[in-house]
């Protein structure tokens, strides 16, 4: 129809008359709308099949810029993926329930049992006020987070007052908060953390306040002289911190004087470059500020930079991370010698690692950052934290034997009851554990320069965004993940809607499965890349993502050949039957702990934890195929909606082991280094391995013997 009208217009005798001109005229109507009709059909019928990709990315386009995020604004390098704005996720299954047992536990009530958070005479509300100090903005990075999140009245409200706070304490010059003067000027750590706390305001509230007050504080800190700018200790590590606030309000704004601000901060910022050492050796610091050389990248596209974080991640893992789990060793600070997986970190190094992560995935797009999120995730970070979510430790161990509130220093490198489970389990750690889940729910559905949706960590969720010119849409992620394997996500639109759609395929995955409406797609994976569906989608349209799991082995050659097994994204530990003994956290807390006046101590007990059955043992692997005698068992889902302790996690695996009377606990009171492989061993007799993170006391590297 279409071949013959095109004909009949150009076999026309066209003189130009009134007659012929409407002639034309009218089939050009026709033809133009015969055309759109065509396009019409082929688009809903087998043109559709035709106009689907299905393709492995390494990366989003970042040619194209979104119009729907703010994302980094010339000269910045293009962010491969863009956060949504605090909110916009809804996390569901085990997330949400652990995002509530915060809000019912330490995080949640903190503000009525910290001393440092108490409202009389803080210095974050009242000028000259006498305390608060980090701990305040470290709390409330993850409370108002959590609250915006979880969409919790009482909670904003609550977060409102310490945001009005701030306002109010803006002086003339620029500057705002409390003034803790060191060597005579202030000193800028906490005002950093405070920075980020606003920036997820202003995505809640849209309150132009916080655009003007950080505008004013970056005016002020562009009159401190070099010598004077981020020289003391903690924020001259953590400058990078202070850099990714200026990228972030230069985004909004373009103001140029927060690029000559960003050179500024990076000249002055401890030299996270260096190839073969580092500033300093402090945990928190390694896991927070080796992303800095990478944020400088985003400015000056010296890849240099870039190449210098990752050197910096691969440094501190092959010299004290010779363990599984994701971290390092490092108990306040990494020592030469100190490298066993009795070696652990602090809480504050998991979640400031897992912020770094997330940080590092958008600005690279690198999978590989997402993979490592999930390892601590899912594998240090849980065991870390009282299942109530209402006590914490202040040091984690890979292999920890015991909780308890005595001293292990040396063999831990700071002095205090560091492995007990305490609410007061240290002022920062106390404070700054609230930022671990809702920053990783924030980080669930990412936007990407081509005005599509990117799925690089996976979690029950839901979300609603823009995608293309402007199309709202939602999308339903539904899984267990990482204890099961499918993965279900439905898009939800009130118009048909071409946008692209990025899933990590892991690493560890070399077989996964793609279906759209039921209908299974030919891929050909890549695992560590990212699958790319670019298609019209219409409402209700279902992807189903299939990561089939498989037991793998590691060995670690510095530490004596010890193995960890893992499957897809879980590290196993040996089940040890766990002890509680709870005790009054007021005789155990860590020195720097103090009660907010009024506070029910009572409600708030510590926790030692003793096992209750043997934990030495080497792992018996075969000869030819070491997993031979290894049985993975699933068990119900627990009615809880929670994983992650011994009792109720869903997986196990049975294994064989062997005793090794000679590994005991040292004369620091810790589990002792490993044994050597020729260690006199017990008899072969059943052991069962279950999820590192639901192990409070576990042993996740083990000695091995081949037979």
């Amino acid at each position: 129809m279409i071949y013959f009208l095109h004909l009949s217009l150009f076999s026309l005798n066209l003189n130009p008359n009134k007659k012929n001109m409407n002639t034309v005229t009218k089939l050009t109507q026709i033809f133009t709308v015969t055309l759109i009709l065509g396009s019409t059909l082929n688009s809903c019928t087998s043109g559709e099949t035709r106009q689907e990709k299905v393709l492995m990315r390494e990366r989003p386009d970042c040619t194209q810029a979104n119009v729907n995020y703010a994302g980094n604004r010339s000269p910045l390098r293009p962010m491969n993926f863009i956060k949504l704005p605090v909110g916009a996720i809804q996390p569901e299954g085990w997330l949400k329930k652990y995002l509530n047992l915060q809000k019912e536990g330490l995080t949640g009530h903190l503000g009525e049992i910290s001393a440092w958070l108490a409202k009389d005479n803080n210095a974050w509300l009242t000028n000259g006020g006498d305390h608060g100090w980090e701990e305040v903005p470290y709390w409330l990075k993850g409370y108002g987070n959590m609250a915006y999140i979880l969409k919790d009245e009482k909670m904003i409200n609550e977060a409102k007052t310490w945001i009005e706070g701030v306002f109010r304490s803006q002086q003339p010059n620029g500057y705002f908060g409390p003034v803790n003067t060191r060597n005579g000027k202030p000193e800028l750590w906490a005002q950093m953390i405070m920075l980020w706390c606003l920036q997820s305001y202003y995505e809640y509230s849209q309150d132009e306040r916080v655009i003007n007050l950080m505008t004013n504080y970056f005016k002020w800190q562009m009159t401190i002289p070099d010598e004077q700018f981020l020289e003391d200790y903690w924020e001259n590590s953590r400058g990078g911190d202070n850099l990714l606030s200026v990228y972030w309000l230069y985004n909004r704004t373009g103001d140029r004087f927060l690029l000559k601000l960003a050179e500024k901060i990076h000249r002055n910022t401890a030299d996270w470059t260096r190839p073969s050492t580092l500033p300093n050796w402090h945990n928190v610091n390694i896991a927070q500020c080796f992303r800095e050389p990478a944020s400088y990248y985003m400015l000056t596209g010296d890849s240099t930079l870039l190449q210098a974080s990752y050197n910096v991640h691969n440094l501190i893992r092959r010299t004290f991370g010779q363990v599984p789990g994701g971290m390092f060793g490092a108990d306040e600070n990494a020592r030469m010698g100190y490298i066993d997986p009795r070696q652990g970190v602090e809480t504050c190094g998991m979640v400031e690692q897992m912020a770094s992560d997330e940080i590092m995935l958008c600005m690279t797009g690198d999978p590989f950052w997402a993979e490592h999120c999930e390892e601590v995730a899912f594998n240090t970070y849980p065991a870390a934290v009282m299942p109530d979510f209402k006590a914490l430790r202040y040091i984690t161990c890979p292999n920890h034997t015991v909780s308890d509130s005595e001293n292990h220093h040396p063999g831990i490198d700071n002095s205090g009851p560091f492995l007990a489970m305490n609410p007061f389990s240290s002022r920062c750690c106390q404070h700054n554990h609230a930022q671990g889940w809702p920053y990783y729910s924030e980080h669930l559905i990412l936007a990407t320069p081509d005005n599509g949706a990117a799925i690089a960590l996976y979690a029950a969720c839901k979300a609603t965004l823009k995608v293309a010119d402007g199309q709202e849409i939602t999308l339903h992620e539904q899984t267990n993940y990482p204890f099961e394997e499918k993965i279900s996500f439905t898009v939800n639109t009130t118009e048909d809607v071409r946008f692209p759609f990025y899933l990590r395929i892991p690493s560890w995955c070399d077989q996964p499965e793609l279906a759209i409406n039921g209908k299974q797609k030919e891929i050909d994976p890549i695992p560590g890349k990212y699958i790319y569906i670019d298609r019209t989608w219409t409402d209700g349209d279902k992807v189903e993502l299939n990561l089939p799991m498989k037991l793998s082995i590691h060995t670690w050659q510095v530490n004596k050949n010890s193995v960890s097994v893992n499957y897809g994204p879980l590290t196993l530990s040996l089940k040890i039957n766990e002890e509680y003994i709870q005790k009054d956290s007021r005789s155990t807390a860590i020195y720097d702990s103090r009660w907010q006046e009024g506070a029910d101590a009572t409600q708030w007990p510590s926790y030692e934890i003793f096992p209750k059955s043997p934990w030495n043992y080497a792992l018996v692997l075969d000869s030819k195929v070491p997993l031979k005698n290894f049985k993975v068992i699933r068990k119900e889902w627990p009615s809880d909606n929670f994983p992650f302790t011994v009792s109720n996690v869903p997986l196990e695996v049975k294994a064989i082991g062997k005793q090794i009377p000679s590994w005991t606990l040292d004369k620091y009171g810790l589990c002792s280094e490993l044994p050597e492989t020729n260690a006199p061993k017990g008899d072969r007799e059943e052991i069962t391995l279950i999820p590192m993170g639901a192990a409070r006391l576990r042993v996740s590297a083990f000695p091995n013997t081949y037979e």
